[in-house]
């Protein structure tokens, strides 16, 4: 009895009971924890990188490279993650219909199911920017004034105020974010695709995004109820100065000539 007291009392044992009931937790959570679920998912995620790659080689390694290495005619896909093929495929830029300063947005010629078989499989070269989830771009709740001050920030040099596009240089443009999708909103943000800069969570947090996709989706709903009345494209002061100089200076010259016609013919009579 002496001897098992003056072993309780070692300094040690309090550190050999820890360790005992650490292995003793593990041993249990290995015996009873689901593991066929995460065997289950790790096989679904393995056969959509498989069929992945299987449409990557008939639609895009013409450009991008068997591997994604890239080529002459495309980019390295290595480490633009799942996000950037989301993106690009579900709006139908890709694959490219052909070469140019920027690749426009078309019909969309891949199903959802097969784009999340194409981002898999990207996914899989190098790691990249995840498809977001709903709960991260659904813009409910979401502050539209906070987003109106980080979208004139950082978006409207480009988009213009409300959105509706503009040209850039060399034949290239930033097109217009009428009828985008909030998803498609936030991994642009996300991924910066074509002339666009990156806006990763370090630089713009989760919740910005979603005042940004508020924003817009404000400027981009009903144009008739514009409190302002008259839209003109929602392109600014160019646009309007245009308008008056046109119609509000045409109207006064005409005025001009019709009073000096009248008054020519009261002179006569």
């Amino acid at each position: 009895m002496k001897k098992l007291s003056a072993r309780r009392r070692h300094p040690l044992a309090a550190v050999v009971v820890l360790l005992l009931a650490l292995a003793a937790t593990g041993g249990l959570y290995a015996a009873f924890a689901p593991a066929g679920t995460a065997k289950a998912d790790e096989t679904a995620q393995s056969l959509a990188i498989e069929e992945g790659k299987k449409l990557y080689s008939v639609g895009c390694a013409s450009c991008h490279g068997t591997g994604g290495q890239g080529t002459t005619d495309g980019p390295s896909l290595v480490g633009v993650g799942s996000a950037s093929v989301d993106f690009q495929v579900g709006t139908g830029r890709m694959p490219a219909q052909q070469p140019g300063a920027q690749v426009p947005k078309k019909k969309v010629i891949y199903s959802q199911a097969e784009i999340d078989q194409l981002a898999a499989y990207v996914a899989s070269l190098g790691a990249g920017p995840i498809t977001p989830t709903e709960a991260q771009y659904n813009p409910a709740g979401a502050d539209i004034a906070k987003g109106g001050e980080l979208f004139r920030s950082n978006c409207a040099q480009c988009h213009n105020f409300t959105g509706e596009g503009g040209a850039l240089s060399n034949g290239k443009y930033a097109p217009s974010l009428e009828g985008v999708s909030p998803k498609h909103l936030y991994e642009a943000m996300q991924t910066g695709p074509q002339n666009m800069p990156s806006f990763p969570d370090t630089t713009m947090p989760e919740q910005e995004k979603k005042d940004i996709i508020a924003y817009v989706q404000a400027v981009n709903g009903e144009k008739a109820d514009n409190p302002g009345g008259l839209s003109l494209g929602g392109l600014g002061p160019v646009s309007e100065g245009l308008f008056a100089w046109v119609f509000g200076l045409g109207a006064l010259i005409a005025v001009a000539i019709w009073v000096a016609a009248h008054t020519a013919k009261a002179k006569k009579s």
